[in-house]
């Protein structure tokens, strides 16, 4: 017996894993978010343990179904943002996942994950906890997207609107994170 997957279908969009080399494929535009949280790192590993726990998606308020308890290379997620029949479901398959490090030193941890059907994009988001050779720890978001079809297409200035909107709260859960608040 086959395993039944939170969200079906196949990654659909060109350039799995673009988002950990920063180069995404042409025709999609691209958002790199860099915001400064802190120094050291205690910081920098609250910081990665709660990206590579989904914590930072809770906190940003969206509503998080998975098929692990922890970020994994190959998990589903179904992440959305609403209330009743005006919600939307993004669902979304890990692509690529970084380990903070055990020594000291400049490093980043994350992940990357990518659309599945349904989602009302195509394409890939990263999320990645930095901290630099100074010990200035920072969240990077990488993203680029197009549009899944016409009716996301006519939507595109409130479709950006969103997106600010959910990026802006990813920075807030992040400083959450920094600051160690539960």
């Amino acid at each position: 017996m086959t395993e039944k997957r939170l969200a079906g279908g196949e990654l659909n969009y060109p350039g799995i894993g673009s988002t950990e080399s920063g180069q995404p494929p042409a025709g999609f535009p691209c958002l790199v978010s860099k915001t400064y949280l802190g120094e050291g790192h205690a910081v920098y590993r609250r910081v990665a343990q709660g990206i590579l726990s989904w914590e930072l998606q809770r906190r940003s308020g969206l509503r998080v179904r998975t098929e692990s308890g922890v970020v994994i290379p190959g998990a589903r997620v179904v992440s959305g943002f609403g209330v009743g029949p005006f919600r939307i479901n993004a669902p979304c398959e890990v692509v690529w996942v970084r380990q903070p490090e055990a020594k000291e030193g400049p490093q980043s941890a994350g992940f990357g994950y990518g659309t599945l059907p349904g989602h009302p994009a195509r394409g890939e988001e990263a999320f990645e906890a930095e901290i630099d050779a100074q010990g200035r720890v920072f969240l990077k978001i990488t993203a680029f997207s197009r549009h899944a079809n016409w009716f996301y297409k006519a939507g595109g200035p409130v479709a950006r609107a969103a997106q600010r909107h959910v990026t802006s709260r990813y920075i807030e859960g992040a400083r959450q994170l920094a600051a160690g608040e539960s």
